[in-house]
């Protein structure tokens, strides 16, 4: 292998929570995710940026993701900052690995470009040799909307299930494409779409968990948060936030064997993520690779309270992003989160709801698309065994997404170019989390900023700003209150001034526009009228 470069397995999952797994408190049984961490770090102050394919843009290309053109979703507003697709003027982890050696291949969700016609900005036109998955956001996981191998339209085999596919596609890739070339190390992103809704999921891995839930989100929230303290990932004087008040009391549920279908499928994807992390590992491991490959895993945004209404048919079912209007075998899919719909099997297509994705976000406030702890947080395992020496250690100082790309060019020994196909490239925004692999210390960066539809937030220090669009900023002292229980804005007007200035300075470089300009741009040119830049 090249000057004994690491081979790199990024593994990202879509839409799990923070103490969603075993090795940060969760209930469900993920072995080999638990037995990375126990022989490697996890992060405990690790941030993505609280939705989906900003967070992927992000992650692969090491800009904020207005810089790559994803500052919202993957539809064009034709806006720069918001146009929904990957931006030429940004480098894929891909594109810039293969300048240095490295084979690359990718199995699982895109979702960083909208066009699925176009293959312009597809997987194998950024960096990736090989490629299988979806371009889109979601879907059926037994009959995926837009699936590709490399540039190929596809469709999943009846019966086959889509996480099961993504693992042993990505067994597949490093077996087939890089068996022959074994003397170039290994770039591979293996992106799952578990547990990201609907919640389908085989019958013997929900069945696995009948009855774990039962105790109901209330109390379970309470044993994660022991089991957290316990590990040393929270620190004992957090308190915990206050159940969502989206949320009743599980006391006062009235449906609870239903709640509990919900969260044994959601808890049954995860599970069968992890046995495909296992069989990805096994297949390194028999291939010599394991001991000099950095294996990073981390999920895209927190956990995600978004329903699914009954009409979901036809707002979903267009054929663009993720629904079906019939299963493979013709059976109508039912829509909807109501209790004659148990989830699980192929013709449902439900959600678990925002108390359960309260759980999932244990001790945080608040979901996916926000920029509170519970959108924001996520899980990070760093596992290598010929570069960390440490084993089951915890690194507790703050990173975020950009944070990748520089970490891995500084391993990989790849150079990030001014130049790229004749597209000049915007300046990586990461620094490298190097020196935290090896004793947990800081890094350089000054502040951590976000922002995903006028929800925002900047943390420097220890003083974390953050807002609820459109309501005020709320002022936390995050080292002391993670939690975000105790808002300081109003006794501390200066801290507030002060760091709305930091956000404001770095939204107007990165191109933020405002949340209620952007949807008012929308309407207009709906109409045809849209606002002038």
């Amino acid at each position: 292998m090249k000057n004994s470069q690491p081979n790199i397995l990024l593994i990202l999952n879509d839409d799990m929570g923070y103490s969603d797994i075993g090795c940060y408190g969760g209930e469900i049984h993920t072995p080999h995710l638990d037995g990375l961490a126990a022989n490697g770090l996890r992060f405990t102050q690790f941030y993505n940026t609280a939705r989906c394919c900003p967070s992927r843009a992000s992650l692969l290309t090491g800009l904020h993701p207005h810089q790559a053109d994803v500052g919202h979703m993957v539809g064009n507003d034709q806006i720069d900052g918001y146009l929904g697709d990957l931006s030429r003027n940004a480098v894929t982890l891909a594109e810039v690995l293969r300048t240095a050696g490295y084979g690359t291949a990718m199995s699982g969700k895109w979702h960083v470009s909208g066009d699925y016609q176009d293959s312009h900005n597809w997987p194998c036109q950024r960096g990736f040799e090989r490629y299988f998955g979806m371009l889109c956001g979601a879907g059926s996981f037994w009959d995926p909307h837009h699936l590709k191998r490399d540039n190929a339209a596809i469709r999943l085999e009846p019966g086959r299930y889509f996480t099961d596919a993504i693992s042993e596609e990505a067994v597949a890739q490093l077996e087939r494409h890089h068996a022959a070339q074994a003397e170039r190390p290994f770039f591979q992103y293996l992106a799952y779409t578990a547990p990201h809704w609907p919640l389908h999921a085989p019958r013997e891995d929900i069945d696995r968990y009948r009855g774990r839930f039962a105790k109901g989100w209330d109390a379970l929230r309470e044993e994660r948060l022991a089991r957290m303290r316990e590990m040393g990932i929270l620190d004992p004087a957090w308190e915990m936030s206050a159940r969502d008040p989206s949320a009743d009391p599980w006391a006062e549920e009235p449906e609870k064997e239903w709640q509990q279908r919900r969260m044994e499928a959601y808890a049954a994807q995860i599970d069968r993520m992890d046995q495909g992390i296992g069989r990805v590992l096994d297949a390194y491991r028999a291939a010599g690779r394991l001991e000099n490959t950095l294996v990073l895993f981390l999920s895209d945004n927190g956990g995600c309270a978004e329903g699914i209404p009954d009409e979901g048919k036809k707002i979903w079912g267009n054929g663009r992003n993720s629904g079906r209007e019939f299963t493979q075998d013709g059976r109508p899919v039912r829509y909807g989160n109501r209790p004659e719909i148990i989830p699980g099997a192929e013709d449902t297509y439900c959600s678990y709801g925002s108390a359960w994705a309260n759980l999932s976000n244990t001790p945080f406030r608040k979901f996916k698309s926000w920029t509170h702890e519970g959108g924001i947080s996520t899980p990070l395992i760093a596992h290598w065994p010929k570069g960390i020496s440490a084993s089951g250690e915890l690194r507790r100082h703050p990173a975020q997404l950009p944070d990748i790309m520089a970490t891995i060019l500084e391993l990989s020994g790849a150079v990030y170019p001014t130049e790229y196909q004749g597209h000049a490239i915007k300046p990586c925004e990461g620094f490298s989390m190097v020196p935290m692999l090896a004793a947990d210390v800081p890094h350089e960066r000054e502040a951590l900023v976000w922002e995903h539809q006028g929800n925002a937030a900047v943390r420097r220090g220890p003083w974390k700003l953050v807002r609820d669009h459109p309501a005020p900023w709320e002022l936390y002292n995050i080292e002391k209150d993670r939690a975000e229980t105790t808002d300081h804005a109003e006794t501390m007007p200066e801290m507030v001034h002060e760091l709305e200035t930091l956000w404001q300075n770095w939204a107007d470089r990165v191109g933020v526009r405002d949340w209620d300009w952007l949807k008012e741009h929308r309407r207009q040119k709906r109409e045809g009228s849209p606002q002038r830049q």
